[in-house]
């Protein structure tokens, strides 16, 4: 794994999950469902954390949405899910945390936006109400700013003050400067409240990746509470996912960083877990942390007019990832391992020798051999119809045999 410079921050216990003070960075998701639909809630939880996710925030906007917030915890149990939730507060989250107790018991974390927590004179004393239950049921708070819903009066307060200056700043440089200090200053008011250094995280998204990167620089430099990462809205497909490994790859090689989300739009009749495996493929491929074996396979050239080697690509990648809720269990290190999958001559013998474990497919007019490596050594020859389910039987035993019975 990496060894870039880490920025140790304050440690946060979320539930039974490590965040900050030098503990690997989390990946977090989010649910879609309707909280106050208790059955489609449960099992997207599960689902999101089978596929990886070590913490899950649900919306918690209603009452019928708190009142089920304690049967969800209830029936995540009892099923053997233990991941922490996170109840996502906007507007009014200190009525409805006064309101049902046994919501703000059930939930491992809170998430406050100052920008939502009320207008004018009624921001800080609901600010301080929902702190307080915090301190009551001893639980973390993620004090989360967004641009689009920017705390307004921090920010007219910037701009009054910029409007004295000499030389007056840009409008953009001024809201990044309130972005920073709404969380910076809301967490001052929930230290001075009782809420302890250990029980808060920050974070400050908006959707502008130069934008973020300067903020979240700015606001590492100036505080060592935990951070989570993110952009607020980082879009659909390619685009969301190249959003989000720009800004965060950044961030975290720069050591800033401690829970990452990716917030992805989900395209039509897409699963929610999308956004959770590009979370770990992104601390995976920068070397971050492990998750799942990694599958390294070339693009394909006028060398490989077949598209068998790209199927069993996709095949065995497939595979590793639906069998790693078990293996992680029963293969200690498992998700260490490399597998290659090369199309051609030109560069499939070597990447394969580089793996724990690969196969060079034979390109257009090559012989119709698959050699085999298994920790930089031929082990065998595939030929045939057969190819893709018997280097999928290799894989199986090469796991068995280098990460099975470890005690």
């Amino acid at each position: 794994m990496s060894s870039r410079l880490r920025k140790i921050t304050q440690q946060v216990l979320v539930g039974n999950v490590k965040v900050g003070g030098g503990a690997p960075i989390v990946v977090q998701s989010m649910t879609n469902t309707d909280t106050a639909n208790i059955k489609a809630t449960v099992n997207q939880i599960i689902e999101l954390a089978t596929a990886g996710s070590e913490i899950v925030r649900i919306t918690v906007n209603s009452e019928e949405a708190a009142a089920a917030v304690a049967s969800i915890k209830e029936q995540l149990i009892a099923k053997n899910c233990h991941v922490p939730i996170v109840g996502d507060f906007h507007f009014n989250g200190h009525k409805l945390l006064e309101k049902y107790p046994d919501c703000a018991a059930a939930l491992d974390k809170y998430r406050i936006n100052p920008g939502n927590v009320g207008r004018g004179k009624a921001r800080d004393p609901q600010f301080q109400q929902m702190i307080e239950v915090a301190c009551q049921y001893n639980k973390p708070v993620r004090i989360g700013v967004n641009g689009g819903s920017l705390d307004q009066a921090v920010l007219t307060r910037l701009l009054d003050e910029n409007r004295g200056l000499a030389q007056p700043e840009p409008l953009a440089a001024v809201a990044r400067k309130a972005i920073v200090l709404s969380a910076l200053e809301s967490a001052a008011k929930a230290e001075e409240i009782g809420l302890g250094k250990d029980k808060i995280i920050l974070s400050c998204k908006i959707s502008n990746v130069q934008e973020l990167i300067s903020i979240y620089q700015d606001l590492s430099s100036r505080c060592d509470y935990a951070l989570h990462l993110g952009l607020t809205e980082a879009g659909m497909g390619s685009k969301g996912i190249v959003s989000s490994a720009a800004a965060l790859s950044i961030l975290m090689q720069q050591g800033i960083g401690d829970t990452i989300r990716i917030s992805l739009t989900p395209e039509p009749g897409t699963s929610r877990t999308q956004e959770v495996i590009v979370g770990q493929e992104i601390l995976q491929t920068m070397g971050f942390r492990a998750f799942t074996p990694m599958v390294i396979s070339c693009p394909g050239c006028g060398r490989t007019t077949s598209d068998y080697f790209q199927k069993l690509a996709l095949n065995i990648q497939t595979y590793l990832r639906d069998q790693m809720p078990v293996w992680r269990e029963k293969y200690a290190g498992v998700e260490e391992m490399e597998v290659a999958v090369m199309g051609c001559v030109v560069n499939g013998p070597g990447e394969s020798k580089n793996a724990n474990i690969g196969i060079s497919l034979p390109g257009t007019g090559e012989s119709p051999v698959a050699p085999v490596y298994e920790d930089g050594e031929k082990t065998v020859t595939l030929k045939g119809d057969n190819i893709a389910e018997e280097f999928q039987a290799i894989v199986e035993r090469y796991i068995e045999t280098h990460y099975g019975n470890v005690e």
